[in-house]
């Protein structure tokens, strides 16, 4: 019984947190995307760290000595953060032999390997036919509410040559030498990505919770993980920021606080595995109505961006509702294709005339939080059978299981041009 038993646990603790929460109250023109993170519920608690990974008093006494910053070689830092071995003969080697980071990279290779065998390689083979014209014609992909998501974003689109990802966690920064050697960070890693291991999505405020606390201070560390663990060798991170006008310029120096308009970012140079090279954008800013009414750079910097295919996954729903109406309608004039499960833009939003729809998986209820977000047009089309929904062999979003996880691919019937 051990095993059906922990299967329930992820749908008892969602149940569980829905119904002992109060009644949700009334949405106004001021929420933003800060406001309904903070009501998402965790899916299941976190598994219990070890407790010699944890506790400084028992780590390895050379791990704990104060080290010099050492941001030059970031796919060393890349791969040491995901568990794989960094380069020899370096500083982040002789770490990578404490018995500490040595359980955990052993501990990691198995999440991993059960992680692609459960989504990396049913997605790409899925993608490969189901998004083979999609790729071909997507140079920009454009990915609102990702976080740190680098991970989905590249399984499924990975001949994009940039990715413009937008999230409400901090941008941060390559993680310094000092750092790294806190014996604190690993359990810490670990927290953070079980929840994108075991359900597809991260929890938003979990993740800054267990983050902060060792100081990894954004999303930039997670990206970097997820281009190592993708196989991608990490070039250079740079800092940078729009303007108020959404032009986008580096940021010499770091220390200066950011104009009032200003919207802080980051960008990652990637070499993929088969040679070529990837741009990574990451902003951190809030896309509710409200915040874009006064910091529109965003808008104006993705619409400089040419025709885009977008992607939207676990994105609390924010696109269903008024007051996330120019995110919304940005999406729906500048992409060609868009791909995302049922947390994206609602049904009622597409002019039909315009759009073709492909449906792939369920389409079962939203989960007990996001209930108001039901759409029967959806339930209708997944029960049309004279053009039945295709098979998706892998979960994701918040019904996560692959029994009843959806994905619909929109495109634009007479595609936009530059």
């Amino acid at each position: 019984m051990r095993r059906p038993l922990l299967s329930l646990l992820p749908a008892l603790a969602l149940l569980a947190a829905c119904s002992n929460s109060n009644t949700e109250q009334q949405a106004t023109t001021t929420e933003t995307m800060a406001d309904t993170a903070a009501k998402v519920p965790a899916t299941a608690p976190h598994p219990a760290a070890p407790a010699d990974s944890a506790d400084p008093a028992t780590a390895d006494k050379t791990a704990t000595k104060p080290l010099a910053p050492d941001t030059a070689n970031v796919q060393n830092v890349a791969a040491y953060l995901a568990g794989l071995p960094p380069k020899a003969e370096t500083p982040l080697a002789a770490l990578a032999t404490q018995p500490t980071w040595q359980a955990f990279a052993k501990d990691q290779e198995k999440s991993w390997a059960k992680y692609r065998a459960t989504h990396t390689d049913p997605m790409k083979k899925w993608a490969a036919t189901e998004l083979d014209s999609v790729r071909q014609a997507t140079t920009t992909l454009f990915y609102p509410f990702s976080g740190p998501d680098f991970l989905n974003a590249y399984t499924l689109f990975p001949t994009a040559s940039t990715y413009v990802m937008v999230g409400l966690e901090p941008v941060g920064s390559v993680p310094s030498r000092e750092n790294l050697a806190n014996p604190a960070i690993l359990p810490a890693v670990k927290k953070s990505l079980w929840s994108v291991l075991n359900f597809s999505f991260f929890r938003t405020n979990d993740m800054a919770i267990d983050l902060k606390s060792v100081n990894l201070d954004g999303a930039v560390p997670l990206i970097m993980l997820f281009a190592a663990r993708t196989g991608n060798h990490v070039l250079a991170v740079r800092s940078v920021q729009l303007d108020a006008q959404g032009q986008l310029h580096e940021v010499a120096d770091t220390t200066r606080a950011a104009g009032p308009k200003a919207i802080p970012g980051a960008e990652l140079k990637l070499q993929a595995p088969d040679g070529s090279e990837k741009t990574v954008y990451y902003f951190s800013a809030d896309l509710s109505d409200y915040k874009l009414a006064t910091k529109d750079a965003p808008l104006k910097y993705v619409r400089s961006l040419g025709p885009l295919t977008t992607y939207v996954k676990s994105a609390t729903y924010l696109m269903h509702k008024s007051y996330f109406s120019k995110i919304r309608n940005l999406v729906l004039e500048r992409s060609n294709y868009l791909l995302q499960d049922d947390s994206g833009i609602s049904m009622k939003y597409f002019p039909k005339a315009s759009w073709q729809f492909t449906y792939y998986g369920t389409y079962r209820r939203p989960i007990n939080l996001f209930a108001k977000q039901y759409q029967p047009e959806l339930t209708t089309a997944y029960h049309d059978s004279l053009r039945r929904a295709r098979p998706l062999p892998f979960g994701t979003g918040y019904n996560w299981r692959q029994t009843d996880s959806n994905l619909l691919l929109a495109k634009r019937r007479t595609p936009i041009g530059k």
